[in-house]
């Protein structure tokens, strides 16, 4: 459990979605008349542990956003905030808008998530200042130099495919955002990383994919249809 800390929840929908390749955001696309949007938001609303809610979004796709989360008629405060031009940029408008003792953040286009991988999330931040969502790799991994030479395989046992939601202790996470402002990294649990913060990977499932490219929209559905 978690006494007396306020938890935000942050969802991204302020990317590009290039390898979506649909010229439009992945995140307004329509599932049985919702947008992937509007699952996640759905979840986090709804969940015990979320004080509220904060939106990255693109500036132009503010109105938009507006009218899904009106459609919703979401119980928790929810609050859009314009994101940077990368996903790191886009946490850190996030994080510098609220003043909670932990931030959960989720991809916006992850629409399966479910609630006990966000409870778990938080729960465990009683032990740890970043948490994360995983799956094993079903998949032998194999580390490359710059010209394809292989210089290492992991050990599959021990290899992770991360996913959101990504949980953290927000001033830390504020912190090595700070510290590391001109590192670029994929997920926040690699800021914490470089200055030897110990991550606890929570194992999830594979439903819990991001919608990438297009096709991965009709996996989605499938999943949410059965």
């Amino acid at each position: 459990m978690i006494d007396n800390k306020k938890v935000t929840a942050i969802i991204l929908v302020a990317g590009n979605s290039t390898r979506y390749g649909q010229n439009r955001n992945k995140n307004f696309e329509i599932i049985n008349e919702k947008t992937v949007l509007s699952y996640s938001l759905k979840e986090f609303d709804k969940n015990q542990y979320i004080d509220n809610i904060i939106i990255a979004v693109k500036e132009d796709e503010m109105q938009r956003v507006e009218k899904i989360v009106n459609a919703e008629n979401t119980i928790k405060n929810v609050n859009l905030v314009i994101g940077g031009n990368s996903r790191k940029e886009s946490v850190y408008n996030c994080i510098t808008a609220t003043d909670s003792d932990i931030v959960i953040i989720h991809d916006g286009a992850r629409p399966l998530i479910k609630k006990e991988y966000i409870n778990k999330c938080i729960e465990s931040m009683n032990q740890f200042d970043g948490v994360t969502i995983g799956v094993k790799s079903k998949d032998t991994i194999k580390i490359t130099d710059d010209n394809c030479i292989v210089i290492d395989t992991t050990k599959r046992s021990n290899t992770w495919i991360i996913q959101t939601p990504q949980c953290f202790n927000r001033n830390v996470l504020l912190k090595m955002h700070e510290k590391y402002m001109n590192e670029e990294v994929t997920d926040d649990c690699g800021l914490l990383e470089m200055d030897n913060y110990k991550i606890k990977i929570i194992e999830g499932d594979y439903t819990n994919i991001k919608i990438t490219t297009f096709g991965d929209l009709n996996i989605v559905k499938e999943f949410i249809n059965n």
